[in-house]
């Protein structure tokens, strides 16, 4: 990678910092001090001289051992990666089985990463999982560490969308502190010819529950023999990660030689590590005729041209950005290879200070699905091919029960039924639904209305649909692709709310395919229960009964059909389920650790399914405020501070289901 990238990915690691929260300072403790968990970060094994920055911590990755890792129960990801699927592409020119998309992302620093979110909305909170195939955790540094493993919440929301999460590797230029040792350190091997830094990398995935390693060797200087090691280290790695289900992505800029020179294509420079990876990203010095000789080469070497993402450098301009399209995704040919999107946080970082969540998502929203906001209607003069136009979605929306409240995993207050049990703005992408993957398709014979994800109002969560317009003829939003099973017991039930106007609501019900891409589903429109009083979140259910007979249900979505305008009108839940399931609850909720009004706690899982876990404290008047959420075993909180006439902080945990029922609590109390 070019200086000027670098130094910019530098800077905005500083700029990221600045805005999270500054830990409490630790006031003497009553029990073990109650330091806050971060995202961890080793080097491969000797330590920079000298001693490390404030808020870094210089690790080991030789020396590490999951037993000894004091933190790893905030950092290790608990949902499974989910099985997807491809629904019939939402417009004719998207494609299955062809190009890929691989996103490198900075989602924080290297040190001083919150492990389990933060109190601020302004977060990157990516969504558009269904155009993802491979997401990177993007960063290291020379003075902080160079092997980054991924914040949990953000495995947690891409497994539950299907999109495996790689780690980083990153062994960084000479010029921005690279040290040839560090190269030397990580392919060094035993005395039985192992290499055993090969082995920690897989037990760290497996410990932390991602999917394998990306790794971008950038360090000059090295030699022949530093190559051989190299790429034996990297047959020996990929060798380890298959065999626990993990893969490995090579980076295009060392060469067999050992120097590092970035080739912009798939040659005899780096074909040998191409052949011992999973796959390999292009450095963004591709041209039209590099990326067709390299689609061939890999064509040659027995492997598909599309393991091999062409980089395209959107970290400045994002949607902005001018790219040869036709050179990696022509419209007229098949695919040439995949693309690799370097830094598209864009979206949220190139917004100005005091940018809502709201900004983002419409950055966000015209960088994936195009300028017309539509995947079923792509904008065809609009310069920037989005990923929408050009690769088909895919959803893992395949099983009952099947629940969303439209949470994004950010948000400016915390909702429950209806009613903010936190005003605090909050970040955790664990806590992210399954989406619906096409923002936004409408149907409509007349004006369009205007379709968002809202943040001033939520059923639970942070947010919901938000749909406004004049609504002056009958329009249809497809909300989710799935292959769901009808039984004479399914029903559909939707939470909703008219803000303004008034609005006859029907379900969207399709149980086949549409006829091709770009063609409506074939939906059948089932009455909803209407809402009687304006501002009033109302649970309609909907039985499927007479569709029992059909099997499945591939598409879900509403009729909204205005009676009164303009509408405003929210979706805060959809559930689709045969029975009512409620978890059981958690048990030996304790704390480990307290500095003040700074606490760790932890407890063991409760039995069966659980989609997430609650945590709320008991406040002396009998009221509950929400503290926090998280897929893990363990939690932190901070800067707690006794009420009026409290003794002790009461504290209640409920393990949350699939359905959004919630178990009956387990309480724990911490003395003042």
């Amino acid at each position: 990678m070019n200086p000027s990238r670098r130094t910019v990915l530098v800077a905005g690691a500083g700029a990221a910092a600045a805005l999270l929260p500054v830990p409490s300072a630790a006031a003497a403790p009553k029990a073990t001090a109650a330091a806050p968990p971060y995202a961890s970060y080793w080097y491969p094994d000797s330590l920079p001289p000298g001693t490390p920055g404030t808020g870094i911590t210089w690790r080991s990755l030789k020396a590490w051992r999951a037993a000894d890792d004091t933190d790893l129960a905030f950092n290790a990801a608990s949902v499974p990666l989910a099985p997807r699927f491809t629904p019939t592409p939402a417009n004719t020119t998207a494609r299955s089985g062809q190009a890929r998309v691989q996103a490198l992302v900075s989602f924080g620093p290297t040190s001083a990463n919150p492990s389990q979110g933060s109190a601020t909305a302004d977060t990157y909170a990516l969504t558009h999982w269904a155009y993802l195939d491979e997401l990177v955790f993007w960063g290291g540094s020379a003075g902080e560490g160079l092997i980054l493993a991924p914040n949990a919440p953000i495995v947690d929301a891409a497994h539950r969308h299907g999109v495996p999460v790689l780690g980083t590797v990153f062994l960084p230029p000479t010029a921005y502190g690279g040290q040839l040792r560090w190269t030397r350190d990580l392919v060094q091997k035993d005395s039985a010819g192992h290499h055993p830094l090969a082995a920690q990398l897989v037990a760290v995935a497996g410990a932390y529950g991602f999917d394998g390693w990306f790794v971008n060797a950038e360090t000059g200087g090295g030699n022949t023999a530093l190559g051989t090691d190299m790429l034996g280290f990297v047959r020996e790695l990929k060798s380890l990660a298959a065999a626990r289900g993990q893969r490995v992505t090579w980076y295009d800029a060392m060469t067999v030689n050992g120097t590092v020179g970035w080739q912009g294509a798939l040659n005899s420079q780096n074909q040998a590590f191409f052949q011992a990876a999973d796959d390999m990203f292009v450095d963004f010095r591709w041209s039209a005729a590099t990326l067709a000789a390299s689609g061939q080469k890999a064509k040659q070497l027995g492997r598909g041209p599309y393991e091999l993402w062409a980089g395209v450098d959107v970290e400045s301009a994002g949607s902005g950005t001018s790219v040869n399209w036709d050179a990696i995704v022509p419209t007229g040919k098949a695919h040439v290879t995949s693309i690799g999107l370097y830094r598209p946080e864009w979206t949220r970082n190139h917004l100005p200070e005091g940018r809502t969540p709201g900004d983002f998502h419409a950055a966000d929203d015209r960088f994936w699905t195009g300028r017309s906001l539509d995947p079923s209607r792509p904008d065809g003069t609009d310069p920037w091919r989005a990923p929408a136009v050009w690769v088909a979605d895919r959803s893992a929306v395949s099983a009952l029960p099947f629940a969303s409240v439209f949470n994004t995993g950010h948000g400016l207050r915390w909702y429950e039924d209806g009613e903010a049990t936190s005003d605090a703005p909050w970040s955790h992408l664990g806590l992210q639904d399954r989406l619906p993957s096409r923002r936004w398709v409408v149907r409509t014979e007349g004006e369009r209305p205007a379709v968002t994800l809202d943040f001033t109002g939520a059923w639970r969560g942070g947010s919901s649909v938000l749909v406004d317009g004049e609504l002056d003829e009958p329009a249809v939003l497809d909300l989710y692709a799935t292959r769901l099973p009808i039984t004479v017991d399914t029903v559909v039930e939707l939470t909703h709310r008219t803000d303004a106007g008034s609005v006859n609501v029907e379900l969207a019900v399709a149980t086949a395919e549409p006829s091709g891409a770009g063609a409506t589903p074939p939906y059948r429109y089932l009455p909803v229960t209407p809402v009687n009083e304006v501002n009033r979140w109302q649970t309609s259910t909907v039985r499927l009964t007479g569709l029992s007979g059909t099997g499945t249900v591939h598409a879900i979505g509403v009729r909204l059909t205005a009676t009164g305008r303009p509408v405003r009108w929210r979706l805060g839940g959809l559930t689709v389920r045969d029975a009512v399931t409620t978890p059981a609850a958690p048990f030996g909720l304790r704390i480990t650790a307290a500095s003040g009004g700074d606490l760790r706690l932890a407890w063991n899982p409760a039995p069966g399914e659980v989609r997430h876990y609650t945590l709320h404290r008991l406040l002396p008047g009998g009221s509950r405020r929400f503290l926090g959420g998280t897929c893990q075993r363990a939690y932190f909180v901070s800067g707690l501070q006794p009420e009026q006439g409290e003794r002790a902080a009461r504290f209640e945990l409920r393990a949350v289901g699939e359905l959004y029922t919630s178990s009956a609590p387990v309480a724990v109390t911490h003395p003042w």
